[in-house]
């Protein structure tokens, strides 16, 4: 009599039904992305904007760092006030460039805003990194361009009679700094909108809104080509004049975009002081 082997045995899971279908596990959807948190709009520009004015005063301070062993490297008169108020003009086109960007319904008008304010937004930073370095403050203490030996966008920098008794009728439209304030008296820089003109442009929308925009900064941009040549041509330190010429290279071919858009748009460029 032989023994049957064993028959093996079965290692599966037996289990038992209670006549009932085991509930089904939710299933995730892989077509599906998952969604992700949207920040708003101004704190996205607004980290954009500090971003670019870290970016630029890292620079500055960093080119000006590398020149402290020269004899050059002292600032003049130019090179600081060149770098105060220009930093003054730049910071009202980009609040003028910030309003056009978030307001506009045109794509071109749009890119062209966010083009300006990213652009001098980092020359900001730059202009304010000098300075910092210099131990000088950030605006002059008295009225604007007085770096300049020669008189600039029509005015004279020499008292007159005629200019004291027009200057009350000047101050009232004598353009706004970048915190609505009044800036040089009755010695502002040219090209700056007046707060007159600040509060039009942010009462205007649609094409209006653009035209007028286009017209503002336009004639900004004319107001500091003369500054920027000065900086350029008298600028002690080299990375002043190099700026200064860098602003005249991408000012005037933004100025000549502007006068296309006014012109297709039916419209004339604002007169310049």
């Amino acid at each position: 009599m032989t023994d049957k082997p064993d028959e093996p045995r079965s290692t599966e899971p037996t289990t038992e039904s209670d006549g009932q279908d085991p509930p089904d596990s939710p299933e995730r959807d892989e077509s599906r992305p998952p969604r992700q948190r949207e920040w708003p709009r101004y704190v996205i520009f607004g980290a954009a904007a500090l971003a670019l004015l870290l970016v630029g005063a890292t620079v500055g301070l960093l080119v000006a760092r590398s020149t402290e062993g020269e004899e050059s490297a002292m600032p003049g008169p130019v090179d600081v006030g060149f770098a105060q108020d220009m930093s003054v003009h730049h910071l009202q086109a980009v609040t003028m460039a910030n309003w056009a960007r978030d307001h506009s319904t045109d794509p071109a008008v749009k890119q062209l805003a966010f083009d300006i304010a990213s652009t001098q937004t980092e020359q900001i930073g730059r202009m304010k990194g000098w300075l910092m370095l210099w131990g000088k403050p950030e605006e002059p203490a008295g009225e604007y361009m007085t770096w300049m030996s020669e008189p600039m966008g029509g005015h004279d920098h020499d008292s007159s009679s005629e200019e004291n008794s027009t200057a009350a009728s000047e101050s009232e439209a004598a353009p706004s700094g970048p915190s609505g304030g009044q800036v040089g008296g009755s010695r502002a820089m040219p090209g700056m909108a007046t707060e007159q003109e600040l509060a039009k442009m942010r009462s205007l929308s649609g094409e209006r809104l653009d035209v007028y925009f286009l017209q503002l900064m336009l004639r900004h941009h004319e107001g500091g080509v003369s500054m920027a040549e000065y900086g350029r041509n008298h600028a002690r330190i080299t990375a002043v004049s190099t700026l200064a010429t860098s602003m005249l290279a991408s000012q005037r071919p933004e100025a000549d975009t502007m006068r296309h858009m006014l012109a297709e748009r039916d419209a004339e460029p604002l007169p310049f002081p």
